[in-house]
């Protein structure tokens, strides 16, 4: 028997006061790799991914995670959502975010939040408020929590962002990481940076004319 891609999508298309957005759009991600989604400003790559995380519901199409259509109870199951903002709470600090993240979504075989902090760069930042830390240390710290979760599909949109060059490089060890343990990810970006060195396919986006 064929193995489901993780996720798929049939003629998939969102619409904003009845002005297209994009689509309709097909494309698939499978184990084991990572899906590019390129495109200028404009072009509905965070719109996109909102929509496959299930925060807008799209105006046309298809989903299915696994061979099973897209529901709620299957995105909370499947998917990983790292969008611009970092989805922390200003006044825990950095271990008390993990960890109450980790009581909502759950958390990774073999992995505790002070071993994910160790990993993206903030060991010695345990009991540091996240208003405390700076941009690029929220970007990481969201990144820790991205790590912990045990969905095997990561929506990534700009995950470089706010990062230096040494965080971009942990960004694409993370990926690496986690396609080789069986696991997908779609990341968007407008180009500015290279695809990471994964087994990559590219979905290309167009500004609405």
């Amino acid at each position: 028997m064929t193995t489901p891609p993780l996720l798929a999508a049939a003629g998939l298309g969102f619409s904003r006061n009845d002005e297209p957005v994009f689509g309709p759009l097909d494309f698939h991600v499978d184990a084991g790799e990572a899906l590019l989604v390129r495109g200028d400003n404009g072009a509905g790559k965070t719109t996109l991914l909102r929509v496959l995380a299930g925060l807008l519901r799209p105006g046309r199409g298809q989903l299915q995670l696994d061979g099973r259509p897209a529901t709620a109870t299957e995105r909370a199951r499947y998917v990983a959502y790292l969008g611009h903002l970092p989805g922390l709470k200003a006044d825990l600090d950095t271990l008390e975010n993990l960890h109450f993240l980790c009581g909502l979504h759950g958390r990774r075989a073999r992995q505790m939040p002070g071993n994910a902090l160790a990993v993206v760069g903030l060991a010695g930042h345990e009991n540091t408020l996240v208003r405390q830390l700076s941009a690029g240390q929220k970007r990481r710290l969201a990144l820790a929590r991205l790590w912990l979760s045990p969905a095997p599909l990561w929506l990534l949109d700009e995950p470089y962002a706010n990062l230096d060059l040494e965080g971009i490089t942990l960004v694409n060890r993370m990926i690496s990481a986690h396609l080789r343990s069986g696991g997908a990810a779609l990341v968007t970006t407008h180009g500015a940076y290279a695809a990471p060195p994964v087994r990559t396919r590219e979905l290309q986006l167009q500004v609405a004319a």
